[in-house]
């Protein structure tokens, strides 16, 4: 078996592929896999980091701007397209693949259509509700379109070649009851579990430190641990002091650059409060964690925004919309959902009904359909 996976520019577009691979090569150990993605794009530390080879080409997105620098960009973006292509088609003739998946981000386009014109199976995965503009290009030359949810469906005119297999799940990401997910922590009351995403949003990082201070101030009864991303940590603790907050003489405030064993922590969360990248939507449904939901409103087709309707339109989720989450709104939706248990139960219920905790195995079966 010979697989190639392509997509890039985010984690969200990466790391489904690096769940398939994994997978794949757990269950055909002597799979032969290669990954292709863009030359300078965040796959190239994190598929050399999972163990695998990654071939890379250039290549960039296009404005839709009409300005004279954009203009500019575009045409040298067309240009790289060009030769990415070509890239794309020296690297598929010599690998000979049996089968290309693409997880979405340009870098996974030129890949998937010179897969496509060969003739070989070719399917593309769209992890988010609303599909990225790579994966609605593809749609009409790739073998099927595997999608998150149900309601992805409605975003594809080529609805007979979708499948709903939902988003693959990362190591140690499964359902755990929450009693037992904390004691293994040795965490013996409410649990809340915050993150803006691995750089770490701003905004959201200055709210939550606005939180710390609400916390500290009224001897909040629960326990804390914030994850501020990269960027957030190179400011955000001078904040949290400016604000009076003293970590230090504070157990129940736990502020860390990374929450490396993450899927532990949101297990035990009983709320967790994060972005709506579409990855920490289905682990939030896998681990039954209501959630305060807070999309992004700084991203592609404000497909964040999708993402967390999709929960929250079905009760599995409380929304907020960014200039909603002051640290006092918070605070108080916080205090009034532990203080509610049986809401609390119907969120956690309804997360875990959408929860799809086989999509790697079904990305496998069909996989083997054609290889």
């Amino acid at each position: 078996m010979r697989v190639m996976l392509t997509g890039g520019g985010t984690a969200g577009h990466i790391n489904p592929a690096l769940a398939i691979a994994k997978y794949v090569r757990k269950r055909r150990p002597s799979a032969e896999i290669q990954f292709v993605g863009a030359t300078g794009g965040m796959e190239e530390k994190l598929v050399a980091k999972a163990g695998f080879d990654l071939k890379t080409y250039r290549v960039s997105g296009i404005s839709r701007s009409f300005t004279p620098k954009a203009m500019f960009e575009n045409v040298r973006a067309a240009a790289r397209l060009a030769a990415a292509m070509r890239a794309a088609g020296k690297l598929i003739d010599e690998f000979k693949p049996d089968i290309v998946i693409g997880t979405g981000g340009f870098a996974s386009f030129p890949a998937v259509r010179s897969a496509a014109k060969r003739g070989i199976p070719t399917l593309i995965h769209e992890s988010n509700v609303m599909p990225g503009k790579t994966n609605k290009q593809l749609a009409s030359c790739c073998t099927h379109v595997l999608v998150c949810s149900e309601d992805t469906l409605k975003h594809f005119s080529q609805k007979e070649k979708c499948i709903v297999t939902g988003n693959p799940l990362r190591d140690g990401m499964v359902f755990t009851e929450k009693a037992e997910a904390k004691a293994a922590l040795g965490i013996h009351c409410p649990l809340v579990y915050s993150a803006w995403g691995s750089l770490g949003a701003k905004e959201m990082n200055r709210m939550t430190a606005g939180l710390f201070a609400l916390e500290q101030k009224n001897g909040s009864p629960f326990k804390h641990i914030h994850s501020t991303g990269s960027y957030g940590y190179q400011w955000m603790p001078d904040l949290v002091k400016e604000l009076g907050v003293d970590l230090d003489a504070d157990p129940n405030i736990d502020m860390r650059e990374y929450v490396f064993d993450a899927p532990a922590v949101m297990a035990a969360a009983d709320i967790t409060l994060c972005r709506a990248g579409a990855m920490t939507m289905s682990e939030v449904c896998a681990t039954g964690t209501p959630a305060i939901i807070v999309p992004s409103p700084n991203v592609a087709d404000d497909h964040q925004r999708y993402n967390a309707r999709s929960l929250s339109d079905r009760g599995a989720a409380v929304y907020l919309e960014e200039a909603e989450a002051t640290p006092e709104r918070v605070f108080g939706l916080i205090n009034e959902l532990l203080a509610d248990p049986e809401r609390l139960e119907k969120i956690r219920a309804a997360a875990l009904n959408m929860a799809i905790f086989d999509a790697t195995e079904r990305i496998y079966d069909i996989i083997c359909k054609y290889v």
